[in-house]
């Protein structure tokens, strides 16, 4: 396959990886909704600690392992299923140990030896991912995670519903059988596919000993991609759940609770746009290889012409980069604003509509709160999506040394909210999340600012702060919404739904307004593959 066909197959694998994750979020999302009847506060929590053993086992196994290319990485793969093995034994009695009396405990270790089977068999697919990855083989981790997505729906739901209609306490295991059927449905799909590219091409999913050569270049696709998942996989806020171990398992569920419900803007929504972003700028801005000068003479006797220069194209890609990061950044803040302003309002008639009463009373606090966290998501998201796209191997080492720093921020600040000033424990945990996030945020700035400042280029951070008419708009709407929701009760009593339709009143020309002042904000060129066209015309910085 000629190398502009291979990079269009990885192009359509990587935009099929999207929308099928999308898709696969969406009905992890619904099935979850018919999960929470099923479900108390408690349950929920001793889920997210489960999900939280699972995760921490997976990253201490392998996403230390995951910096090497080709047969050396095939090789560490099945090392991370022995050093899986041994965290696994050893977190999991640390979690037997920690998992206390309650509602559900007494299947918790069930359902802690299911988990820790379904890491172990994720794990057996290490190698075969990895080798999918190698070769840009984007679809097969679609199909992969797809099909994991759908079978651990169903065995989820279908278990909690079998075993509510035949009078059986089931616990936590339900979340524990979806969980296995997940990482079978990964080990099945990725040995079929390593076996396959394995047959056709000489290359061993098995261990072997590596002949001495030199290194294959490394993709740089894949490494901005697998560093940034390093960096995102760890301080995830569910990963911090495992961190909090005095927390009560109903705190810790309303705390799932509405990460689910905050987060799935950011999955749906965010995550799709920090991809294209990542690979859009990784694009745009790989450096052009210098054209080499001929020695033979001309044919009039004089010498070859110098090395084309690409000055002036790294300039204006650069330029066009700053320009396009510009746009998204402030999209982002309008959005926020939108978020901030209405989010806290509905949370309380979202969760009364989409959870129950029982629900509602208990973690409208908290979604409300998330509310307010959802902009430093979507921020932080895009701006690590642009340093995973230009960093520099020493430069991810120095960020990896300020994410364990940032780490350290979270339990101070978890403890200020949770003993010092004695908040509600979700709300607690929802606002050290947001102090991390700012850290993220702030160090992405700086280097964000560095880069481009290396580069003679204007990136200007304050001016992507609202303008005068976004703050009198944000300061209005809530009175606005007030007077809309005793209008509507003065009209009809319909309850949650009624009153999402009269914030929805208020918000939807809210956000044409605001959006409507910044017409040419959208940078469409993040959603297309660049091209010498699109980096050849003038960088000018945007105007706010």
């Amino acid at each position: 396959m000629s190398r502009p066909a291979q990079r269009g197959s990885a192009l359509r694998g990587a935009s099929f990886l999207i929308v099928l994750q999308v898709a696969s979020r969406l009905l992890t999302f619904f099935a979850n909704q018919l999960l929470l009847r099923f479900l108390t506060a408690p349950l929920l929590g001793l889920s997210a600690r489960l999900e939280a053993y699972y995760l921490t086992v997976l990253f201490f196994a392998r996403e230390s392992l995951r910096g090497e290319q080709g047969q050396a990485v095939v090789n560490l793969g099945y090392l991370a299923v022995v050093l899986g093995v041994v965290v696994t034994a050893a977190l999991g009695s640390f979690m037997q140990m920690s998992a206390g009396a309650g509602a559900g405990a007494e299947r918790f270790d069930d359902a802690l030896r299911l988990y820790a089977l379904a890491a172990i068999l994720e794990l057996l697919s290490e190698p075969c991912f990895v080798l999918m990855q190698v070769r840009l083989r984007f679809g097969t981790r679609a199909a992969a995670e797809s099909a994991g997505a759908l079978l651990r729906c169903a065995a989820t739901l279908g278990s909690a519903v079998w075993a509510s209609r035949a009078g059986l306490d089931f616990g936590v295991l339900p979340f524990a059988f979806g969980q296995l059927a997940y990482g079978a449905t990964l080990l099945v799909i990725y040995l079929a596919a390593g076996y396959g590219v394995a047959s056709r091409d000489g290359f061993s999913i098995l261990p072997r000993k590596i002949a001495p050569a030199a290194a294959p270049k490394a993709n740089a696709d894949n490494l901005q991609h697998d560093g940034a998942e390093r960096r995102k996989t760890l301080p995830h806020p569910g990963r911090h759940l495992s961190r909090l171990r005095p927390l009560h398992p109903h705190a810790q569920g309303i705390y799932a609770l509405v990460n689910n419900y905050g987060g799935l803007l950011a999955r749906l929504l965010f995550q799709p746009i920090e991809e294209s972003s990542r690979s859009y700028f990784s694009r745009l801005l790989a450096a052009p290889e210098p054209a080499q000068a001929s020695d033979k003479p001309q044919a009039d006797g004089r010498p070859a012409s110098a090395p084309t220069t690409h000055g002036s194209s790294s300039a204006t890609a650069s330029g066009k980069a700053s320009a396009d990061l510009h746009r998204l950044l402030k999209l982002y803040v309008l959005g926020s604003a939108a978020v901030v302003t209405f989010g806290p309002l509905a949370a309380r008639h979202l969760l009364t509509l989409v959870a129950g009463p029982s629900w509602s009373a208990s973690a409208s606090p908290a979604l409300a709160a998330y509310c307010y966290y959802i902009p430093l998501l979507a921020i932080n998201g895009v701006s690590e999506a642009f340093v995973a796209s230009v960093a520099t191997e020493a430069q991810v080492h120095v960020q990896s040394l300020f994410m364990a720093g940032f780490s350290v921020i979270f339990g101070l600040s978890a403890f200020v909210a949770l003993r010092v000033l004695d908040m509600d424990p979700a709300v607690g945990l929802v606002c050290a999340n947001a102090a991390n996030m700012v850290c993220r945020i702030v160090w992405c700035a700086f280097f964000v600012k560095s880069y481009f400042r290396q580069r003679a280029v204007s990136f200007d951070l304050f001016s992507l702060a609202p303008s005068g008419l976004s703050v009198g708009l944000c300061a209005a709407a809530p009175y606005l919404v007030t007077k809309a929701l005793q209008l509507s009760e003065h009209i009809v009593r319909g309850g949650a739904f009624m009153s999402l339709i009269a914030i929805g009143a208020v918000a939807v020309p809210f956000v044409a307004l605001l959006y409507g002042s910044f017409p040419s904000l959208i940078p469409c060129s993040l959603f297309q593959r660049p091209t010498l066209a699109t980096v050849t015309g003038p960088a000018k910085a945007p105007k706010m």
